[in-house]
């Protein structure tokens, strides 16, 4: 489960003052600049409050980082700092060179393999890596958790992560980037009215054991946000369904998060007693790449984008 769900400006120039042999004629930091530059620059020590309620104190600028999941993985490099990433998930695959960095761990993390990288920064996510944090913790690392359940709270930890790393001016403009996406999708879905609304089925795990995406999932917001309704919004969490259910809910459209293949789609629209549902019948059953829309990283607004193209083809050419 967990490796499915188990993710750009430079600092502003100041110009320097001329030396006092100079005159008075010589240009001066102006007091925005100054004031520019200060809110780019971390100040250190600096202490962040993760997502368990732990305050996280740097003393300085990290160096050396090590980052527990696909997705932390992904801010990191998306913040300019892949040349501070010492080690990485097995499942880490974005960008190609994660691929290049040490690994640390797969579902397990590997405490010595951690310590022998010698971080002054680990990250990690609670519910993938909650008990190993701890152990981290515990042996004297510095670790920063988070669990962004939303498209605002991925925001929020690259905020955060910006802050700690003293890359908060790249931070802005990388969440400035995610939230004129979703503006964009907004806009496009803004006026329609409930009955344009499809009822739309995620899958995100496969027969045997098939899991969804209920209330209080990122992947329940972008339903919405891409101008859809979950129909298994009554639901909590990421929850175990039967096909029988999926079937008396009747989805217009059918999402599978799990592989983008022929195989996969042949399998969802050959499904005995699915024949008669709305999204098979209408030839609405698609793939979407997993890694696009499982993880909670800068490239969730692009999985947004395949919800929305998914749910209103119509809106999204």
């Amino acid at each position: 489960m967990h490796k499915k769900f188990s993710t750009i400006l430079a600092v502003l120039a100041v110009t320097a003052g001329l030396s006092a042999g100079c005159g008075s004629n010589a240009p001066q930091q102006s007091s925005t600049q100054q004031t520019a530059k200060s809110a780019s620059q971390t100040a250190y020590p600096v202490t962040v409050k993760d997502t368990t309620g732990t305050d996280v104190t740097l003393q300085s600028e990290p160096q050396r980082i090590v980052s527990l999941l696909p997705s932390d993985t992904e801010i990191l490099f998306a913040l300019g700092l892949g040349n501070k990433i010492v080690g990485v998930s097995k499942w880490a695959d974005y960008p190609a060179e994660a691929k290049t960095k040490p690994i640390v761990g797969d579902m397990k993390v590997d405490a010595e393999k951690v310590v022998a990288q010698k971080p002054d920064l680990v990250i990690g996510g609670v519910s993938a890596n909650g008990q190993d944090l701890e152990a981290l913790r515990k042996m004297g690392l510095t670790v920063y958790a988070i669990e962004p359940k939303t498209i605002a709270e991925v925001e929020q930890a690259i905020k955060e992560i910006g802050n700690l790393t003293n890359s908060a001016e790249k931070a802005r403009e990388l969440i400035a980037s995610m939230e004129k996406k979703v503006n964009d999708i907004k806009i496009k879905t803004k006026d329609l009215t409930d009955d344009k609304r499809p009822r739309v089925y995620v899958e995100v795990s496969p027969a045997p054991d098939i899991y969804t995406a209920g209330k209080g999932t990122f992947m329940d917001e972008m339903i919405e946000l891409a101008g859809g309704k979950n129909i298994f919004s009554d639901v909590s969490g990421w929850k175990k369904v039967d096909a029988e259910q999926i079937v008396a809910k009747n989805p217009q459209v059918i999402i599978s998060t799990h592989g983008v293949t022929a195989d996969v789609l042949k399998d969802l629209q050959g499904r005995s007693g699915w024949q008669d549902i709305p999204g098979v019948k209408d030839k609405k059953v698609i793939a979407v790449d997993t890694n696009l829309v499982s993880r909670p990283g800068p490239r969730i607004v692009d999985g947004l984008e395949l919800f929305a193209k998914a749910i209103h083809p119509e809106l999204f050419q």
